[in-house]
């Protein structure tokens, strides 16, 4: 039976997965890349790249996530109320105080970041500030916090920089193909041509790939961190009544990344104007029915 040990567990090992998964998609890029301009050096480049990027994911990922978003760090004085409930919550769950942030943003919202609970930030809108009251903001505070507990954070920020650059790589990849000069595109047996063909195919899924892994690691998550903040304030009403204002807020965020979209509590582009099929969020009615049990 699943609990919640078994799903910090999986969380682990698919960031392990992912990182090698990438290191399969960037090597095998560089593959087509040296073949196709003729260059083993290429491929040498891409390795290092492959595992200079893995590192930086895992080391950087999180201060990447919150400069894309504008967040900036605050102290206890700048916003005592919420200070107070992140730290009361962050005691409740026996978890470190995380960092605070703030993104100058109308639009509600929030997310957790950060490689581990001991380096964890928290970052709200100052939309969420102004909709909620206290019952609410602590329910959504509490969902963070179990994202941190859960071990959600590191695989949700590791995917910042995997799925970004596996999409800018492949770019680079389908924009060289007609734009620069390679070595072997009119060789014998129409060689270049099939590395063409291939090159196109694998930039154009490349992307598809990244997304769909965003897809997959997102739904299910939020689910789990919904349940978990609720145990956590005793009070599931504040985070339904929390979903329902930010679910009625339907302008996207002015900082809204497709990069960072799965780390948001609500999908920052307007959840109303999303597919559910290709949302990186469950519908917020789901949510709210599974917080009330109805």
């Amino acid at each position: 039976m699943a609990t919640l040990y078994t799903h910090q567990s999986r969380n682990v090992t698919k960031t392990w997965l992912l990182m090698s998964a990438f290191f399969v998609i960037v090597i095998g890029i560089g593959f087509f890349f040296s073949q196709y301009y003729g260059n083993p050096n290429i491929l040498y480049f891409f390795v290092v790249f492959s595992i200079g990027m893995n590192v930086m994911s895992y080391w950087y990922s999180d201060k990447i996530a919150l400069r894309l978003n504008k967040a900036r760090q605050i102290k206890k004085e700048e916003n005592p109320e919420l200070w107070n409930i992140v730290e009361n919550l962050s005691i409740t769950a026996g978890l470190p105080m995380p960092k605070l942030c703030i993104i100058n943003d109308v639009s509600p919202n929030a997310f957790a970041t950060g490689r581990n609970k001991e380096h964890a930030v928290v970052a709200v809108t100052t939309g969420l500030l102004q909709i909620l009251d206290k019952n609410e903001l602590e329910g959504v505070i509490a969902h963070e916090l179990s994202h941190i507990g859960n071990k959600d954070i590191l695989l949700s920020t590791v995917v910042v920089v995997l799925v970004g650059f596996i999409s800018i790589i492949a770019d680079m990849f389908l924009r060289s193909m007609f734009f620069g000069g390679a070595r072997n595109r009119n060789n014998d047996n129409g060689g270049g041509g099939l590395m063409l063909i291939l090159g196109i195919i694998l930039s154009i899924l490349a992307p598809i790939f990244a997304t769909l892994i965003q897809l997959a690691i997102s739904r299910k998550r939020e689910f789990l961190a919904d349940a978990s903040g609720a145990l956590l304030t005793r009070y599931p009403e504040g985070l339904a009544n929390a979903l329902t204002k930010i679910s009625n807020y339907s302008r996207p965020m002015a900082s809204a990344n497709t990069a960072t979209a799965h780390l948001f509590i609500s999908n920052p582009f307007g959840a109303k104007k999303i597919s559910n099929l290709f949302s990186t969020h469950p519908p917020m009615e789901a949510r709210v029915k599974a917080l009330l049990g109805r």
